[in-house]
């Protein structure tokens, strides 16, 4: 202790250079692993987030009498009723736009030829444009989307699985609160760091969900009016690349700006790319952050990167949840040692202080949602 306290080095210590070494091999063999099984953590962490998100409700029914036996099925039943409308709503509007894409064959050839005589005028190559200008074809998109529907069936048997883990997991949640306690009484800093992780999960999830709502409601109503087709379609997708931090505006805009450009010429998609840089820029990604930022004790840069990070490791899963798998990585590896404080500044992320004592982290653990069914 005296050594650690004075900053001397012990002989018996390993090298640094070497810790960091085996670290980062370690880090590396962790990330193979959870690549691998992608398939699984992914389904388990998205149920595991949305019954910390509704989990207030359960509780609110508890604390104005409801008995438990009725409290949980009404928080599954909740669960599920939303999951399946927003399931349901984007397999609808995939089938209408698989119906509608090939009516724009004729437009989008008209606007392709066009697109070639302008750019032969400036000297391009005519053969090497037409070469690319013919493997654009509209009905191979057509082909694609119907692909996708017919896969409905692999999405369906993935749903079924998400809704049991949710059954489980709301069960399991009954439980939280004295599996807490009993980790705050041998680990409170491990205890305050789960808290932590769980309120911060919380408050991220509301402010992406307002933030949500309000911009996919004003974009479909900004697409009704320029006259877009599937302007639900499209709000919800600006709805559900919200969580994406940062690039959810780039990835919500693409598909409406080109039917745009197929049903109304580069006016109609200019307009739809201003409107959509007015409304999703300005608040998913000047606003919103501030707010993501403060609720969570994540920088912009950390929110950023760990989207590329989680997204390459677990997929588009791992970009919606990037910020509350990266608010876990942080409880288990920074917020749950008291020596990773450098690592907290190294990182700019808010590090909670030091945790009181046991009955008064017992005491706040009891008031917070643990995490469901952790021991």
């Amino acid at each position: 202790m005296r050594a650690a306290a004075t900053g001397e080095v012990s002989e018996h210590a390993l090298p640094r250079g070497l810790v960091v070494l085996v670290g980062a091999a370690a880090a590396v063999v962790t990330c193979v692993g959870i690549k691998a099984l992608g398939w699984l953590i992914g389904p388990v962490f998205l149920a595991w987030t949305i019954v910390i998100a509704v989990s207030p409700l359960q509780r609110w029914l508890r604390r104005h009498g409801v008995p438990k036996w009725i409290a949980t099925p009404v928080l599954v039943l909740t669960v599920y009723a939303i999951l399946l409308s927003l399931f349901f709503t984007l397999l609808v509007s995939v089938a209408q736009l698989a119906s509608l894409v090939p009516t724009y064959a004729a437009h989008a050839d008209e606007f392709l030829a066009g697109l070639g005589d302008a750019l032969a005028r400036f000297g391009v190559d005519r053969a090497e444009l037409d070469d690319v200008l013919g493997s654009l074809d509209l009905d191979k998109l057509a082909g694609l989307l119907g692909s996708v529907l017919q896969g409905a069936a692999g999405l369906v048997s993935s749903l079924v699985f998400l809704l049991s883990l949710l059954l489980f997991l709301s069960l399991e949640a009954n439980f939280a609160d004295a599996r807490m306690a009993a980790i705050a009484e041998e680990r409170p800093v491990m205890a305050a760091s789960l808290g932590g992780f769980v309120r911060g999960t919380r408050r991220y999830l509301i402010v992406s969900t307002v933030f949500g709502l309000v911009v996919a409601a004003l974009d479909a109503v900004a697409l009704v009016v320029l006259g877009i087709p599937l302007p639900i379609l499209w709000g919800l997708l600006a709805f559900i690349t919200n969580y994406v931090p940062n690039i959810g505006f780039v990835l919500g805009v693409v598909p409406p700006a080109l039917l745009g450009l197929l049903e109304g010429g580069w006016q109609t998609m200019l307009a739809v790319i201003v409107v959509y840089t007015v409304l999703n820029f300005v608040v998913q990604s000047l606003i919103q952050p501030r707010f993501v930022g403060g609720a969570v004790g994540l920088s912009t840069t950390i929110a950023f990167l760990s989207l590329l990070f989680w997204a390459w490791l677990i997929g588009p899963v791992g970009a919606v949840l990037a910020v509350p798998l990266t608010l876990l990585a942080k409880a288990l590896l920074v917020d749950a040692d008291p020596r990773a404080g450098w690592a907290a500044a190294l990182l700019g992320v808010q590090r909670p202080g030091r945790p009181p004592k046991r009955g008064a982290v017992r005491a706040d653990v009891d008031g917070a949602d643990g995490p469901p069914g952790h021991a």
